[in-house]
């Protein structure tokens, strides 16, 4: 329930240190363990990040590239 609470909060754009302080955490960077399990919030910052020439969605390696993996 917490970390239910806490990805709630942080999806609704709550500060992490507010978080932290809401959650007893000593510091923010205990808190930050949540910010790594969370695949949409770090697309979403990296999306911020793109220049808008850039093509959106997910890289998509080539046959070529995937074949070759496949061989290691």
């Amino acid at each position: 329930m917490r970390h239910s609470a806490a990805m709630a909060l942080l999806h609704a754009g709550v500060d992490i240190t507010v978080i932290a302080l809401w959650m007893g955490h000593e510091s923010p960077a205990t808190t930050r363990v949540y910010l790594h399990a969370d695949m949409a919030l770090k697309e979403q910052a990296l999306s911020r990040l793109a220049p808008d020439s850039a093509p959106s969605g997910r890289y998509t390696a080539p046959d070529s590239l995937l074949a070759f993996l496949d061989t290691l």
